[in-house]
């Protein structure tokens, strides 16, 4: 598991918050070792009730490691947090981009953009619970989540306002963010609570969310400005 994130993983970690730097590649697994397990862990306890003895002795170090490693239990979240997000915005650089070069179609683009972001959420789903659940304590994580939302939507807008024609750009701009803001806040609430009819670990979330999204913006792309009739004179209609 810890493999696939080190090719990846490596050149993101040494510009995490709170990581102290380390230069030894076992040091560097170790660190990934443990933010893995964090972020696992997260999946069944609060953030207050993460054990750091726990977390140690589920990867197999000391408590010495973990404070080599990480300034405080808090530098440790902010650290997941911030993976998590940059995590999830390289990945839809690599979509947008894949789609971009192929000429991929309004729909596909709806598809591959939610099946990132959910993927990215199911993967950190615990590390975005804490964050809203000690957003008004701490709202700097939050903060940092909210951010990466954006950026999200700044990224793919684009793309998807070419596939979606010209003219009408800031309805279809506006029709962009509404979509996107329907996707966020319907994982948010699958993170927060645990719906029973669709679980965001289940194909039908992104297949839904993403006709949800590809229809709304191909409606939106549907509408066209209807010329306006010239008005007839009436002394026009007795010739």
């Amino acid at each position: 598991m810890t493999e696939g994130l080190h090719v990846a993983g490596w050149p993101l970690i040494a510009d995490l918050p709170g990581i102290r730097p380390t230069r030894q590649r076992r040091s560097q697994e170790t660190t990934v070792a443990l933010l893995e397990a964090g972020a696992a862990m997260l999946r069944d306890c609060a953030f207050d009730e993460l054990s750091i003895d726990d977390l140690c002795a589920r990867v197999g170090v000391t408590i010495g490691a973990f404070y080599g490693r990480f300034e405080s239990k808090d530098a440790f979240f902010s650290a997941l947090v911030s993976l998590a997000t940059t995590g999830c915005l390289a990945a839809i650089d690599v979509a947008i981009a894949n789609d971009d070069r192929t000429n991929a179609s309004l729909k596909t683009v709806c598809h591959d953009m939610v099946a990132v972001i959910t993927e990215a959420i199911r993967a950190n789903d615990g590390v975005l619970r804490a964050a809203m659940q000690y957003k008004a304590v701490q709202p700097a994580r939050w903060m940092t989540v909210s951010e990466t939302g954006g950026r999200i939507v700044e990224c793919a807008t684009p793309l998807l306002l070419a596939q979606m024609g010209s003219g009408r750009r800031a309805a279809k701009q506006r029709t962009v963010g509404f979509a996107f803001q329907m996707v966020f806040g319907t994982l948010i609430n699958a993170v927060l609570n645990k719906p029973k009819l669709i679980a965001l670990d289940e194909q039908e979330m992104i297949d839904r969310l993403a006709l949800a999204m590809f229809l709304q913006l191909d409606h939106e792309a549907s509408q066209t400005v209807r010329p306006r009739k010239a008005a007839v004179h009436p002394s026009s209609r007795a010739r």
